[in-house]
């Protein structure tokens, strides 16, 4: 597997962990886990990016 794909994949399975962990915190009133769901979700969403930058660059 490719450096960019690898760093979608992984920015992928982190936004869904911290979606699971910010509505579990929401569900069970818990804000310390939604706070890091939120930010596990924006972390994913930057190695998402990050991944679309190393792609243009592969070319």
């Amino acid at each position: 597997m490719n450096s960019s794909t690898e760093d979608k994949a992984k920015g992928t399975a982190k936004e869904a962990i911290g979606t699971v962990k910010e509505k579990t915190g929401q569900a069970i009133g818990n804000p310390n886990l939604e706070a890091r769901g939120t930010a596990e979700k924006a972390e994913g969403k930057v190695q998402n990016k990050v991944g679309d930058v190393k792609k243009v660059f592969e070319k």
